[in-house]
């Protein structure tokens, strides 16, 4: 089953069970996936699985986001209400690596690629993302990328 229709299957239990919450959520999510297939130029065919992480991973960031904003402004009920709908949506999106075994990815592609200064970073995250999308944070291989890169990492 393609993520788009789980996510409409969703919608469905979440109008049934007169869930208010999840159902916004859920809206917020095919609102999302309905305008990438229009911006695509696809919008008479079914969205594929990697279009729908790409928007289930952007709604996921701009959560991730939008909870250290929050944290950081002191407005704990705000990120609550961020984090709970991140859970909603990191249902739909694959299993998330462990740091660990992007630390391996990240060592494999450097060696691969025979990068050894951080002036290649560039080149590396270009070559990571394709692979890691929607599998990791972004942000989470960057940091990775960048301390392996500088020698600062100490399980390398």
């Amino acid at each position: 089953m393609s993520l788009m229709k789980r996510v409409e299957d969703d919608l469905v239990v979440a109008m049934k069970a007169r869930d208010s919450f999840t159902l916004t959520v859920l809206r917020g999510l095919k609102s999302d996936m309905k305008n990438l297939q229009i911006a695509s130029g696809t919008r008479d065919q079914e969205l594929s699985d990697q279009d729908a992480i790409k928007a289930l991973s952007s709604a996921a960031k701009r959560r991730r986001d939008s909870i250290e904003q929050f944290s950081a402004g002191d407005r704990q009920d705000l990120a609550d209400k961020e984090t709970k709908e991140l859970e909603i949506i990191q249902r739909f999106l694959p299993e998330q690596m462990s740091e660990e075994k992007v630390r391996e990815i990240v060592s494999a592609t450097i060696a691969e690629l025979g990068i050894g200064s951080m002036k290649e970073v560039g080149k590396l995250m270009q070559a990571l993302m394709p692979q890691l999308k929607g599998k990791a944070d972004g942000k989470v291989i960057n940091t990775i990328a960048r301390e392996i890169l500088s020698g600062a990492n100490p399980n390398s």
